[in-house]
């Protein structure tokens, strides 16, 4: 991963083996709790997939206020072609359905542990959690995964239209293979979250708050000491709990970061291809964007639709999920 403070999402020191694993199925097939290989979930999943056009629009941006390290910049003129991308990410629920049908282990299942936000931990486990020595905020959870967001004694029973977390870029594309889709090329997803709007800093505007509404689900008030919770949540929002931007889509900046398909790169696109960019050939860390719910101005506001983050793809958090598409 590029050197920067983990106040994004940290990332694992070293991947989970692969004893345990079940391995992603070939695209559009699904593997049965034996592993056989059955039928495809594909067309109930595409049914879900909003259409959009594509074409050129201006991605990146130069705005002085962002983090040029990561490769914001500069605005350049991408064109892309027609593509189809949920309106929302993937949910706790759909993600059991997909666990259920294949019998798939996660990352951070395998691995043992996952990173969670230090203040939603009770203070007997947030003593015994490890803390990441540079964001001491994060703290590695023994048991932490999809189905126990705060470790031992949580659960998603509650949060079914939440977005899955803990799930690493590996686990992202073993649902898409099992699901027929993949993940957003990082141009495609810029694309989508711009809703139509060129050069704004987020899919609705220039403001982050409007009229006093709150448009997506970010830290309010003292990172990382206090959130008050003004715009609703304080955790994980559903993933349908603010307005849609332009293209009906919900969320793509706030609540929880999201998986795009390319490797990370902070120079590659400044010189890249201007058609349908994919990202280097190669890597060691997965692009993320839209930010999340531990965004905040005064220390990461990687909320912007133009800002970049990423992780080792075996890395999981409570802040990571993702969205598919097609075509």
């Amino acid at each position: 991963m590029p050197d920067r403070e983990p106040c994004c999402a940290p990332t694992a020191t070293a991947g989970p083996p692969e004893a345990g694993r079940v391995s992603p199925p070939p695209a559009g097939r699904t593997l049965g709790a034996a592993g056989a290989l059955g039928s495809t979930p594909g067309a109930r999943v595409a049914r879900r997939l909003v259409r959009l056009p594509g074409g050129r629009f201006l991605m990146g941006t130069d705005d002085g206020d962002g983090f040029p390290a990561d490769g914001e910049g500069p605005v350049r003129e991408i064109t892309i072609g027609p593509f189809a991308i949920d309106p929302t990410a993937v949910t706790n629920a759909r993600f059991a359905t997909f666990v259920k049908a294949t019998g798939y282990v996660t990352d951070a299942e395998t691995f043992g542990s996952s990173f969670v936000f230090a203040g939603f931990l009770a203070a007997a486990l947030a003593r015994e959690s490890p803390a990441v020595a540079a964001a001491p905020w994060w703290r590695a959870v023994a048991g932490a995964s999809w189905r126990h967001p705060e470790g031992p004694g949580s659960d998603v029973g509650a949060r079914q239209n939440h977005p899955v977390v803990h799930v690493s870029w590996r686990d992202a594309h073993a649902y898409c293979a099992w699901s027929g889709t993949r993940l957003p090329t990082e141009a495609e997803w810029e694309y989508a979250a711009r809703g139509g709007l060129e050069q704004r800093r987020f899919p609705w505007g220039d403001e982050l708050v409007v009229a006093g509404r709150h448009m997506c689900n970010t830290w309010q008030g003292i990172f990382p000491t206090l959130n008050s919770g003004a715009d609703g949540y304080v955790g994980t929002a559903p993933v349908t709990a603010y307005h849609p931007n332009g293209y009906g889509l919900s969320n793509m900046v706030g609540n929880t970061w999201e998986w795009c398909a390319d490797w990370f790169s902070a120079d590659y696109h400044r010189d890249g291809p201007r058609v349908a960019p994919t990202g280097p050939p190669d890597g060691t860390a997965r692009v993320m964007r839209g930010g999340s719910y531990l965004c905040h101005e005064s220390y990461c506001n990687r909320y912007r639709v133009a800002a970049r983050s990423s992780n080792t793809p075996d890395s999981s958090t409570g802040n990571i999920g993702f969205r598919v598409a097609a075509g």
